[in-house]
């Protein structure tokens, strides 16, 4: 049975890994964001302790 024979299956599949982690890094790397994201100041919100009616 041919398709048992794991040498051109596997010969495929670590070529590819190679290439997507060759290739894709670079590109995902690459991009650039059209509106660079601006840290906002931490605001302090003052909460009040609140009394139950009961």
């Amino acid at each position: 049975m041919p398709q048992l024979n794991p040498t051109p299956w596997l010969a495929m599949l670590v070529f590819s890994w190679m290439v997507y982690m060759s290739i894709l890094p670079i590109k995902v790397m690459a991009h650039s964001f059209v509106h660079k994201p601006t840290p906002k100041t931490a605001k302090e919100f003052k909460t009040q302790p609140w009394t139950w009616p009961w």
